[in-house]
């Protein structure tokens, strides 16, 4: 593999943990299932959801989604170890959330990825998800804020 086709890659690969944080942020579950390949897992082993196929995907994530007043996923660059047409990755992810039944999350987060290329470019093979940290602590922030000339100032003071 030349040089620049494994700096292609890793930008590829990156650029697809990007979206999939995104489109989880947006509740855009058809982004999501397109992400992986038609015969991809994601698991999650701490609650015991596994989701197999991107029917399943779109499906449990709908589901998961519905739960949520707000959710914020932000994802931090880790490893990628390209092996040809295959790599393997973790991807470091920072959440806050609340949700519609009041209960509140902040929590870090480690995705292990396999990742495989397809004539549509690098999709997820399988994503696992392994919490970290994760605090229940009610949030007592809002999920919208209209801010004004007061409210900015009390905030600066």
């Amino acid at each position: 593999m030349s040089d620049l086709q494994a700096i292609a890659d890793r930008v590829e690969i990156e650029a697809l943990r990007g979206e999939h944080a995104d489109a989880a942020n947006m509740g855009d579950y058809d982004r999501i299932a397109s992400l992986f390949t038609h015969d991809a897992a994601w698991r999650m082993p701490d609650v015991k959801v596994e989701l197999v196929g991107r029917e399943e995907i779109r499906a449990g994530f709908r589901q998961l989604g519905a739960d949520w007043e707000y959710f914020v996923q932000n994802t931090h660059s880790g490893v990628i170890q390209l092996d040809g047409d295959t790599a393997t990755g973790r991807d470091y992810i920072f959440e806050i959330g609340r949700q519609r039944d009041g209960r509140s999350i902040v929590n870090y987060a480690l995705f292990h990825d396999r990742y495989r290329r397809t004539p549509d470019g690098w999709k997820f093979a399988e994503r696992v998800y392994e919490v970290k940290y994760l605090d229940t602590t009610p949030l007592a922030g809002s999920s919208h804020v209209t801010w004004d000339e007061d409210s900015a100032t009390d905030q600066a003071e």
